[in-house]
């Protein structure tokens, strides 16, 4: 795992040196949302924002000041959270939802009571940001109440379904929307030629005799990125206006908890690899790509930011097979439709 995901983190850096060797220039960021015009601050869903590059996140666009919506799946991680981030900011304006991103349900009441709230506030019933940054590391096979595979779950099905609930209401922004979505350099390690259902939710890989959480872990942000771009694609094709802009964002690697399931020792040995390459890098260095993203320029819908400082770089050349982005589309579809479809049965 050490080794591939150094190759995939290194070649991302090759892209930046070349650039920069080369004199290609960064993408300008100006602040395409800007929070400081109007009365009414522009508001941003930020999912896994209770920890590590969510967290710093959170942090930065309060700073930044967007109204900010943090979803999180403990109820006290959020309110410390939330302390937190007014104990440093005043001015800060916040909100907390609990939900659990790997759960259909959980996501589904989430989007009412982000509704409800926008109504019982007074608020423009919209969102004009989303992050979709909630993400784990699993070491074993735990299947979700919808029968998925968790982590894929939490790191794409998941996000792909929050992402297609909250659409109206980005649509419905009185500014262009936009949503981020929080990949990974390890994608570069993921190959696949072709989806099917069960490679979607990943039954498939429940069969095999060990776990195979680092093969997922790609797997699932390759997902996550294909469906960035093909979402940028269908956006277009329905919006002339381009209205609502989709941007992956690549933090680099980061010394977060997500590894906490793995042993000390492998978690301790990764750790010392990065720092000794000098590639490990804090929650704050890390959300830097993200807050680029988030505030970068219109044209720059469907880019994919690494390394902070508004620099882009091109992802795997698997991540951009459009014949694979709209197969996964389809097949995620379907699902949604399925999950949302058992859901209304279920309460009526």
């Amino acid at each position: 795992m050490v080794l591939f995901w150094s190759i995939a983190l290194v070649s991302s850096y090759l892209q930046l040196l070349r650039a920069r060797v080369f004199g290609s220039k960064a993408t300008p960021i100006s602040c395409s949302i800007n929070p400081h015009n109007g009365s009414s601050r522009p508001i941003c869903v930020i999912t896994g924002a209770t920890s590590g590059i969510g967290k710093a996140t959170a942090f930065a666009l309060a700073e930044k000041g967007f109204y900010v919506v943090l979803v999180g799946r403990s109820s006290q991680l959020l309110s410390e959270t939330l302390k937190e981030i007014k104990n440093k900011n005043k001015d800060a304006q916040l909100k907390s939802f609990e939900a659990d991103i790997s759960s259909f349900e959980s996501i589904f009441k989430f989007k009412n009571s982000l509704e409800q709230w926008l109504s019982d506030s007074e608020l423009h019933p919209s969102i004009q940001l989303l992050v979709n940054n909630a993400g784990i590391l699993a070491t074993s096979s735990r299947p979700t109440i919808d029968g998925y595979d968790r982590m894929i779950a939490t790191n794409y099905i998941g996000p792909f379904s929050l992402t297609k609930l909250l659409l109206p209401l980005l649509k419905n922004s009185y500014v262009p929307s936009r949503v981020v979505n929080v990949t990974s350099f390890t994608h570069r390690s993921a190959f696949i030629q072709k989806f099917n259902k069960d490679s979607v939710t990943g039954v498939c890989f429940s069969t095999s005799n060990q776990y195979p959480c680092a093969r997922i872990y790609e797997y699932s942000k390759l997902c996550l990125l294909l469906f960035s771009y093909e979402l940028h694609r269908q956006l277009r094709l329905l919006d002339d206006s381009r209205h609502v802009s989709v941007i992956a964002a690549d933090p680099g690697f980061v010394k977060t908890n997500i590894m906490r399931e793995l042993p000390c020792y492998i978690t301790s040995m990764v750790f010392l690899g990065f720092r000794i390459l000098g590639l490990l890098q804090s929650p704050d260095d890390g959300a830097e790509s993200i807050i680029d993203a988030a505030l970068s320029t219109w044209e720059t819908s469907g880019a994919y930011y690494f390394g902070g400082k508004g620099r882009t770089i091109e992802s795997s050349q698997v991540s951009r097979d459009p014949r694979l982005a709209k197969q996964l589309w389809e097949i995620s579809c379907d699902l949604f439709n399925d999950l949302h479809l058992h859901l209304l049965h279920q309460n009526n």
